[in-house]
């Protein structure tokens, strides 16, 4: 039995042969494969330029070295900022001291409050000159006027009977030896002047260049330039106030002098 179609007998497609064979394992010009159904595109077709198929590229690493500059300013900012810290902590645990604590920490004072305590004992004002066991005194038995230790600096010696009843009021004076070189005594001069509690004087006799003087305290160094001068005056100024901290340190005697007087005895300026 056969079968007819309107176009006649069935007939076969052309094939036109190119003359070409496909490659291994490639299907055909314009199939899937697998599929056995055109594409439209031919498989591995070059892309435009006629260059074959685009082939993965692989990523390059760039090994970079340790960027050492930021590491060494972060390490440095770092022991600064624990250097500050440490001695904050260390300055705030010092000034949590007492005073007296902080001025026996001193290196070289003397504390004669508690080496010989006797010697800074007295009952009553004496008048007329008097005699003391250390020299500059550092207490004991003193005139009833004192020196005036408003930030006093004085270009010759001055009665000790009156610069002891100042320490009394918790001045520090500081002492200094004829002959000072006059930068030196400049220096010591400029931690004094206008300083309320402090006063300045030369002193003969003494065995160093500069001594300074507190209730019951002495230190004794060799130059103005000092730092123990500084620690001294901070440690001990008000703070070694026999009468405390409100004792006066004006009206007092403003002349110079060894031999001691009496307020009404002090000249007119």
């Amino acid at each position: 039995m056969s079968i007819s179609t309107p176009g006649g007998p069935e007939r076969r497609p052309t094939v036109v042969s190119t003359g070409k064979k496909p490659a291994a394992g490639r299907p055909a010009s314009g199939a899937k494969a697998g599929s056995g159904k055109p594409t439209g595109k031919p498989a591995g077709s070059p892309r435009a330029g006629g260059k074959g198929p685009r082939k993965p590229i692989a990523p390059v690493k760039v090994s970079q070295g340790r960027a050492w500059g930021p590491i060494a300013l972060f390490v440095a900012v770092g022991v600064l900022a624990a250097g500050i810290i440490g001695y904050g902590a260390w300055a705030s645990f010092q000034g949590a001291k007492p005073w007296d604590k902080r001025a026996n920490a001193i290196d070289g004072i003397v504390n004669i409050r508690k080496s010989d305590p006797d010697s800074l004992k007295y009952e009553a004002h004496k008048s007329g000159p008097l005699t003391y066991k250390y020299s500059p005194p550092v207490g004991g038995v003193h005139n009833a006027a004192w020196q005036n230790c408003m930030g006093d600096v004085y270009d010759a010696p001055i009665a000790s009977e009156h610069a002891v009843h100042s320490l009394e009021h918790g001045a520090v004076w500081i002492t200094y030896r004829p002959g000072l070189p006059q930068d030196q005594i400049d220096k010591l001069a400029g931690k004094v002047r206008g300083v309320e509690k402090m006063m300045l004087s030369p002193y003969e006799g003494l065995d160093k260049p500069i001594s300074l003087q507190a209730w019951g305290f002495q230190l004794k160094v060799d130059n103005a330039d000092d730092k123990r001068i500084d620690e001294f005056i901070k440690d001990l100024r008000v703070n070694a106030s026999v009468e405390g901290p409100t004792a006066l340190c004006n009206t007092g005697i403003t002349a110079t002098g060894t031999t001691p007087r009496e307020l009404q005895q002090q000249p007119t300026q």
